[in-house]
């Protein structure tokens, strides 16, 4: 983003404590442990509870993603030949009534590659978000983890509200595509009154298309769904590998489920203490320091910018100030303006090796060219944000041929979270966004208006995730993280619990860690994942440098 999508999943400093407090550690009691599942009621109920678990999947050849996720080709086999495998799996609308509607979640993996000793079950991957398609994510990643699937069946989904899993939708012929909305209003009036306005009638939009799904498309219903998914696939515990929002996703789940945590790993770990502004401070420090960083290796490659990270810094803030006073036209008929700037910086700091396009982006825009951030930020940024509504005129249709992503990441993020900010909360917090980041800053804090409206109250301010004698779960946190700020390891080790939460550090840029190729990160996470051998304590990966003049 940095919008609220930044913030993968996507903060007020001073309730930290008391936020904190209120989260314990303890396990839930098995009152309340039924009562989340949905487990306690009549024998209708549990009848099908019997049904969904003793469910067969359908496995067939993968088709291309629908539009909805994402669209392209259908997956290409693997080098070995492996195909890629797709199913549905069958699973209540609302888990506290399981005789109920149903819903279809979409479901992809490939087989592993391993003799039937050597495997050890289903390795489940949420990709983060909230609001991607594992369905067409998991393949094109798949190289990355090929060595597990030497043990592993490789298996992701669609989360429900997600893709081809009743996906949300919100798009409505009426509103006004998200970029021609200030994301961060200056003049107290106008601007402020439209994104006030923008958010509002896009909630009542996803209403109007998803009024059935939204109350049932929260985190802790996903994780129940997960567990579905578990017993299907005919595994005792649940191996899991959740990046960025993929980490709360795995975390309440062991909240849930203890006593069924496999194998574990959570990467670009979120904070479970910060409720949504808390969470956005954060990563306004977390992206200007990652920034920080670029400007200083771009200073030591000699770039045009600036003497030194200082100057770099400045001179960004003031091509942010300028374009979004005065976009630059760009040779298609656009235009690069500060948003569009803020999401080409934010998006190249997500990975270490987009640092060199970004570097020739800035240089371009000292010269009066946008167009390399344009493309930078077309690649790089938010997806599937709308796009022109059907030409009929007729305000009740949505886009189908747009992926879902932005409407799930909404869905998603208001229904966990029961924060409702004002224009009042965001403007006596700004002075404390802009001191942690002022090129950051003002977005992440204007992008806490996002559940404003929302036609659904929001779970709780933050995630309970405490599981006490689960298996332990292996946190990799990245000191130069930009969307989930090192710390959040920390703070998720502490609330799992004793002996549960083992952190592993990475000394190195970019959001999440296993997925830069740093060798020793992968090591170990593969150590853990196909051995059961926990990295020890303390132990710190280095980053290798980009290599000169890249």
């Amino acid at each position: 983003m940095p919008t609220a999508r930044a913030i993968s999943t996507a903060v007020l400093l001073s309730t930290a404590t008391l936020l904190a407090s209120s989260l314990t550690a303890c396990a839930p009691s098995d009152q309340e442990r039924d009562r989340q599942r949905g487990t306690g009621g009549t024998t209708t109920d549990a009848q099908a509870l019997a049904n969904l678990r003793t469910q067969s999947l359908d496995w067939k050849p993968c088709a291309a993603p629908s539009p909805l996720q994402g669209g392209g080709e259908a997956p290409a086999a693997l080098p070995d030949g492996t195909r890629w495998q797709c199913a549905t799996l069958r699973t209540p609308l609302n888990w506290k009534d399981p005789s109920g509607e149903t819903i279809d979640l979409a479901l992809i993996r490939a087989r592993t590659s391993g003799t039937p000793d050597d495997r050890i079950g289903s390795l489940l991957f949420n990709f983060g978000g909230p609001g991607g398609s594992g369905v067409a994510t998991l393949p094109g990643l798949a190289p990355d983890y090929e060595k597990l699937r030497t043990r592993y069946d490789l298996v992701s989904f669609d989360p429900r509200g997600v893709g081809a899993s009743s996906g949300v939708r919100c798009l409505d012929a009426g509103l006004p595509d998200e970029d021609e909305i200030d994301r961060t209003p200056d003049d107290g009036g106008d601007e402020t009154n439209a994104l006030v306005r923008f958010n509002r009638e896009t909630a009542a939009a996803c209403k109007k298309h998803s009024g059935d799904v939204l109350p049932y498309v929260g985190t802790t219903q996903a994780a129940q769904d997960m567990d579905l998914l578990r017993q299907v696939l005919g595994d005792d515990e649940l191996h899991y590998f959740g990046i960025s929002y993929g980490t709360e996703l795995g975390s309440v789940y062991a909240h849930l489920f203890p006593e069924h945590v496999g194998r574990a790993v959570l990467d670009g770990v979120v904070d479970p203490t910060q409720d949504a502004l808390e969470e956005a401070l954060a990563q306004a420090g977390g992206f200007q320091l990652a920034f920080e960083h670029f400007a200083n290796w771009c200073a030591q490659q000699g770039c045009t910018l600036g003497d030194d990270a200082e100057d770099i810094v400045d001179l960004t803030v003031g091509l942010e100030e300028a374009l979004d006073d005065t976009p630059l036209a760009t040779p298609g008929g656009g235009e690069l303006d500060g948003d569009a700037l803020i999401d080409a910086i934010s998006g190249a700091l997500y990975r270490q090796d987009y640092w060199p396009a970004l570097r020739v982006g800035l240089e371009a825009v000292t010269d009066d060219n946008g167009e390399v951030l344009e493309d930078l930020a077309e690649a790089l940024g938010q997806h599937g944000r709308g796009g022109d509504p059907d030409d009929d005129g007729d305000a009740d249709d949505t886009d189908p041929d747009e992926s879902n992503e932005d409407d799930a990441f909404r869905a998603i993020t208001c229904d966990d979270s029961s924060n409702r900010y004002t224009v009042a909360d965001v403007k006596s917090r700004l002075p404390d966004f802009l001191e942690a980041s002022p090129l950051f800053g003002p977005g992440l804090a204007w992008s806490a208006l996002t559940c404003d409206g929302w036609p659904v109250p929001g779970a709780a301010p933050h995630p309970e995730v405490g599981a006490p004698g689960a298996s332990p779960v292996l946190l990799v946190g990245n000191t130069g993280d930009p969307a989930t700020p090192y710390e959040g390891a920390a703070r998720m080790a502490e609330r799992l619990g004793e002996k549960v939460g083992v952190e592993l550090t990475y000394e190195g840029e970019g959001h999440g860690a296993y997925n830069s190729g740093n060798t020793c990160v992968q090591n170990a996470v593969n150590a853990y994942l196909l051995d059961g051998r926990l990295p020890d304590p303390g132990t710190v990966c280095e980053a290798e440098p980009l290599p000169e003049g890249k």
